[in-house]
């Protein structure tokens, strides 16, 4: 190695190590822990979303799911003076907003009318399919062979988990919510690459309050147009559903994907995500009575071996920094 060698990857080393020490992303195994806590939090609420449609029209949930959240993130923020967020931030917020907020969480619930929730979630969660390619071309990451073996692994456990031969082709409302979940699932990938390369001014926590409201007011004249005034009973479990929908689902499940996209490579990110459709088919067999077969245990078991590789590429990629060019 040249002297000129020697200098160019010391410096580069200089200057990621500095990047890596501003950059307002968490690092370390706290970004592992919290990547778990918020599969576990997404994932159990599949199921619950199933059960809070037949409580409260899905459009008005969704409403209430941001609107309320909006609200929480909103007044937490009181204390620390967050204002209105950074011109450098506003294609992130109408991005995130209205992408994958509003059109994604309308998708969702519309979609819990016609497809059972362990199955929605994991059609859902294919956007790791699409992120590669985006991720790929856009942020110009590398597909590893630990990636690729994690992205096979996990895409093959996903088609056993949605078991294509059971489904009645026959069927168009069923039909009709596959077609709302994978059109989620584009979305979602499509978001998670941007908030990936997207240069932060704010943190996720400041524009959170900004971003849900702005996802509450389409999808609140949605509902008014399609579903009209609801009529609510408001029992214990309907306030559980929603308060779950609010403060764990929205508060803390949005605020942890945001992190974890921005502390993560892209496809890493969508690896650990394939994880949420695993706990949601789980937890709905004994809430929704799903049932579980050889070929649902055996994609639970390939998904989580694909998020394990997928970790371990990272983990092995944040040892050494990329070399220029």
């Amino acid at each position: 190695m040249s002297v000129d060698d020697r200098m160019t990857r010391r410096i580069h080393r200089s200057v990621w190590a500095r990047e890596r020490e501003q950059s307002p992303v968490m690092r370390g195994p706290a970004v592992y822990v919290l990547a778990a806590g918020t599969v576990a939090v997404l994932g159990l609420n599949w199921p619950i979303m199933a059960h809070g449609v037949d409580l409260v029209p899905p459009l008005w949930l969704a409403a209430f799911r941001m609107a309320g959240a909006a609200f929480v993130v909103g007044a937490l923020m009181l204390p620390r003076g967050a204002g209105v967020p950074p011109r450098e931030d506003r294609a992130i917020l109408w991005s995130v907003g209205l992408v994958r907020l509003s059109l994604v969480t309308a998708l969702v619930f519309s979609a819990l009318e016609f497809v059972p929730p362990g199955r929605s979630s994991i059609l859902v969660y294919t956007a790791s399919l699409w992120t590669v390619p985006l991720a790929v071309a856009f942020l110009h990451e590398r597909l590893t062979w630990l990636r690729i073996a994690g992205l096979t692994l996990g895409s093959l456990g996903v088609v056993l988990l949605l078991e294509p031969w059971t489904i009645d082709w026959n069927d168009t409302a069923l039909l009709a919510g596959l077609g709302m979940l994978l059109l989620a699932a584009i979305a979602n990938a499509s978001t998670t690459v941007h908030i990936r390369a997207h240069r932060w001014s704010g943190t996720p926590l400041e524009l959170m309050p900004w971003q849900m409201g702005i996802a509450a007011i389409p999808i609140a004249v949605i509902a008014a147009a399609v579903e009209g005034m609801p009529e609510i009973r408001w029992t214990a479990a309907t306030v559980a559903v929603v308060a779950y929908q609010i403060l764990l689902a929205s508060a803390f499940g949005f605020w942890g994907l945001l992190t974890i996209s921005r502390s993560l490579p892209a496809i890493t990110t969508n690896l650990t995500l394939m994880a949420v459709p695993v706990v949601g088919l789980a937890s709905s067999v004994p809430l929704a009575n799903e049932p579980l077969t050889v070929a649902v245990v055996v994609g639970l078991l390939l998904v989580l071996g694909g998020v394990a590789l997928g970790f371990a590429s990272d983990r092995r990629r944040e040892e050494e920094p990329p070399l220029p060019g």
